[in-house]
């Protein structure tokens, strides 16, 4: 690691650091979503003349919950390809 020059660090612990990310970012929100199609499934059994406004209910939320995962992907997506840590400490490399 010493004959490495601090932009080639900076750049490796960025691409370590959102593979990581990538991989916290998504498992989390689709166990949340597991949990809700599993609750919403459970109370479709329990209640069926109430399934149609609980899938309604079901597919908003699993909607709103996956756009945690496309942050996630953006964020990913600038840290490795527009890397702003590299301007800001180095800002004529």
């Amino acid at each position: 690691m010493e004959h490495l020059s601090e932009e080639a660090i900076i750049t490796i612990v960025t691409i370590i650091v959102s593979g990581l990310a990538i991989v916290i970012g998504t498992m989390i929100p689709t166990w949340v979503e597991g949990k809700a199609a599993e609750k919403a499934i459970e109370g479709m059994a329990r209640q069926p003349e109430a399934s149609p406004q609980l899938r309604t209910a079901m597919l908003i939320s699993l909607a709103l919950l996956e756009t945690a995962s496309i942050y996630v992907l953006l964020i990913v997506l600038v840290l490795l390809f527009a890397n702003p840590l590299i301007t800001r400490f180095f800002p004529g490399g």
